[in-house]
C-alpha cells in the first residue's frame, strides 16, 4: 500500500485540485496544487521511457519516471530532453514522449496543471476578486 501511494500520490493531488476549483479555495492553495500536479506528471509519474533505440525504429520500454525523463540509460534521458529543444519531426517527438495512452493522459495532466496555475492568477485579476 505504501509503495502505491508513494508512486501515485499525484493523482490524489489532481483530485484535490478539482475540489479546490469547485470549492473556490484560496489562490495560493490552487496555484500550489496546480504546480504540484504539473511537476508530478512531468517528472515523477511512473511511465515507459519511450526513447528511440539505436535501430531508429523501436522505442525503449524500460520504466522511467515522468513524461519528460528517460530511463536509467543516460543517453535516453538526454535524447528525450533534446527532443523538447530540437524537434526534427513532430511525429518523432510525440512518439517518444507519448508512446501510450497513459503518457498522453499524464501529458494532459501536466499541461492542465500549468493552465490551472495561470488561470488561478488571472481569474481574480479579471473578476476583481
Amino acid at each position: 500500500m505504501g509503495k502505491t501511494v508513494r508512486l501515485y500520490w499525484g493523482y490524489i493531488a489532481v483530485a484535490a485540485l478539482i475540489v479546490a476549483w469547485s470549492q473556490r479555495w484560496s489562490l495560493p492553495m490552487v496555484v500550489a496544487l496546480s504546480v504540484t500536479v504539473s511537476a508530478y506528471a512531468s517528472f515523477q509519474v511512473p511511465v515507459w521511457c519511450g526513447a528511440v533505440n539505436r535501430d531508429g525504429k523501436t522505442y525503449c520500454r524500460n520504466n522511467a519516471y515522468g513524461i519528460l525523463m528517460g530511463c536509467r540509460n543516460r543517453q535516453h534521458r538526454w535524447q528525450k530532453l533534446k527532443l523538447l529543444v530540437l524537434r526534427s519531426k513532430a511525429g518523432d517527438f510525440s512518439r517518444a514522449v507519448f508512446p501510450t495512452a497513459k503518457e498522453k493522459f499524464n501529458a494532459v495532466l501536466a499541461v492542465g496543471g500549468l493552465i490551472s496555475a495561470i488561470a488561478a492568477v488571472i481569474v481574480p485579476v479579471v473578476t476583481g476578486g
